[in-house]
C-alpha cells in the first residue's frame, strides 16, 4: 500500500535547496533518467518550479525556451534565476543550471498575469479514441522517465518498422496519479521520443537541442483538468543534415488547448 502523505515521486525529483534568493541546489532523480542523462521534460520543470519558488515572481508562465548546451551529469546542481525585467503585466527570467563551474543548460521565461479579453480557438483537438479504448502502452524498460507516465498511444506507438509518417497522438498523465500543474504540465511537453526514430524504426543517436513550451492554459484551467489524462500531439516537418523539428499541442480533457511546444533536435543516421 502506497503512502498517502509521501511526496509524489515528480515532486520529489523537483525538490530544490535555497541557497539565496534566486539560487537553488537541486539532484538529478534516477527514476526520471533518460538513455543519457536526465528526463529533458524534467530539467525544463525545474526551470518552472525555480521561477514558482523565487519570491519575487509576478503570475504564471507564459512562455519557456530551455536550451541543452550539453549533458547534465547525475548527481547535484545549480540552477540560478535572475529576473531582467518586470512590466506591469509580464516578467521577463533568464536562468542557468550548471555543474563544477560549468554551464549546461540555459533558458529565458516569460511569467504574467492574465486578463480578461477577447478569446476564440482556431485550432481543433486531433480525433482520438477515449483513453478507455486505447491499449496500455509506453517505452522500453530501460527508459527510466516514462515508466513515470501512464500512456495510451492512438497514433505512432514505439514500434521497429519504418513509418512515412512522424505524427503521434497519444493520452497521458502521471503515474501515480497527480494534479496537473505547471510544472508537470512542462514535463509532459517533452513526453515524445524523437521523431526520427518512429520514420526509420529503430534508435539512433538524438536529442534535443533546444524547446519552446506557450502556454494558454491559466491556474483555474489547470485545476479543472486535475488528473485526468492530456491529449498529446506532435509531429515534425523535415528532417535535413543532421537536425529536425517538431511541433506538439497539449489537449485538456475538455479539449482545449492547454500549451504548444516547438524544438529542434540533432540526430546521427
Amino acid at each position: 500500500m502506497s503512502d498517502a502523505t509521501a511526496p509524489h515521486p515528480f515532486d520529489d525529483a523537483l525538490e530544490l535547496e535555497r541557497l539565496s534568493p534566486g539560487t537553488y541546489i537541486g539532484r538529478t532523480s534516477a527514476p526520471y533518467n533518460n538513455m543519457v542523462g536526465p528526463f529533458g521534460g524534467l530539467t525544463a520543470a525545474t526551470f518552472i518550479r525555480a521561477i514558482e519558488r523565487h519570491p519575487d515572481r509576478l503570475g504564471d508562465p507564459i512562455s519557456l525556451t530551455i536550451n541543452f548546451a550539453g549533458p547534465v551529469a547525475e548527481g547535484e546542481f545549480e540552477i540560478t534565476t535572475r529576473a531582467v525585467r518586470t512590466n506591469r503585466s509580464n516578467q521577463h527570467w533568464y536562468l542557468e543550471l550548471s555543474q563544477n563551474g560549468e554551464i549546461a543548460t540555459t533558458a529565458t521565461a516569460v511569467f504574467g498575469k492574465r486578463r480578461e479579453t477577447w478569446d476564440d480557438d482556431e485550432a481543433t483537438a486531433p480525433a482520438a479514441p477515449a483513453p478507455s479504448e486505447l491499449e496500455l502502452g509506453g517505452f522500453p524498460e530501460f527508459i527510466a522517465w516514462a515508466r513515470n507516465y501512464e500512456m495510451r498511444f492512438a497514433a505512432g506507438a514505439l514500434s521497429e518498422e519504418k513509418s512515412e509518417d512522424s505524427t503521434i497522438t497519444l493520452w497521458v498523465r502521471d503515474t501515480p496519479s497527480r494534479p496537473l500543474d505547471f510544472a508537470s504540465l512542462t514535463s509532459i511537453a517533452d513526453i515524445f521520443y524523437p521523431r526520427v526514430f518512429q520514420r526509420l524504426g529503430t534508435y539512433v543517436p538524438a536529442g534535443t537541442i533546444s524547446l519552446t513550451i506557450h502556454y494558454f492554459a491559466t491556474a483555474e484551467d489547470l485545476k479543472t483538468q486535475a488528473d485526468s489524462y492530456v491529449l498529446a500531439h506532435a509531429q515534425s516537418r523535415r528532417f535535413h543534415k543532421g537536425y529536425f523539428d517538431q511541433s506538439a499541442e497539449l489537449w485538456g480533457s475538455d479539449e482545449k488547448l492547454l500549451a504548444t511546444s516547438h524544438q529542434v533536435v540533432y540526430y546521427k543516421v
